[in-house]
């Protein structure tokens, strides 16, 4: 039996979503529940994408396979129990044993946040703390020049090898937090993301803000197809896995 899970991490104390050796990560936790209680018999974890270190989800998608049919709620109970404070499962459920969580996604969103206003020591693992005022409208107008279908090699890791680097962006937006005006939130709606490519964009993104590019230059950087046209990569504790998109889900 193939099962969908849903689940939320705070990714401060993880070196990322994927596997590594010596390393605490997300998949290994959380496949290492599954195993105990699976009768010690390994489980593997597909997910629908990796985050890297420090970065946050509220609701990444991974599937898994049994062999037997299992109450999916006391499922979900056992590893309640079991897992850390810093995973959350939202929800696990049956889908055909043909799903696969990372090839049929149909659109991914991410939200990075970002303070304007002075430092604040409590947030930094979960807001950059840019603390400097930025122009709102340019960034507005920039991020229209992301949406559509484009080439975001510029965009993504330097080394990153890809067949095609052609991404689509539904929405690009970004608003002030309704609770803290302080707080700047970007909003990427895309068919997917390369490594790095979101906060690759958000640092260049700032660079507009911050009078040091203009509007104009995100069309360039995107032709360019070179990652040395585009600005700083911002870091990793201000970036959310918000939703997973699949038809019928």
């Amino acid at each position: 039996m193939r099962y969908l899970m849903t689940f939320a991490y705070d990714g401060t104390n993880f070196s990322g979503y994927q596997k590594q050796p010596d390393k605490r990560t997300i998949q290994e936790v959380i496949e290492n529940c599954l195993t105990k209680l699976n009768g010690n018999i390994p489980v593997s974890l597909h997910a629908s994408g990796r985050t890297d270190a420090h970065v946050h989800a509220y609701a990444q998608k991974a599937h898994f396979d049994l062999e037997k049919d299992v109450d999916v709620n006391k499922l979900c109970a056992s590893l309640h129990q079991m897992l850390p404070k810093d995973i959350y499962v939202e929800k696990i459920e049956e889908v055909d044993s043909n799903f696969h969580a990372r090839f049929h996604v149909l659109a991914k969103e991410y939200i990075y946040k970002i303070n304007i206003g002075k430092y604040n020591p409590f947030e930094r693992e979960y807001v950059y703390q840019y603390n400097q005022k930025l122009d709102v409208s340019e960034i507005m107008s920039a991020l229209h020049n992301l949406e559509g279908t484009h080439n975001f090699k510029a965009f993504t890791k330097m080394d990153e090898e890809k067949e095609s680097y052609e991404r689509t962006i539904y929405k690009a937006e970004i608003k002030v937090d309704e609770a803290n005006s302080d707080i700047l939130i970007f909003s990427f709606l895309g068919t997917g993301f390369m490594r790095y490519m979101v906060r690759n964009m958000v640092g260049t993104l700032i660079e507009v803000g911050g009078g040091k590019r203009e509007v104009k230059d995100i069309v360039a950087i995107l032709e360019s197809e070179d990652r040395c046209q585009a600005g700083k990569t911002a870091p990793p504790e201000g970036l959310y896995l918000k939703k997973v998109y699949y038809e019928n889900l």
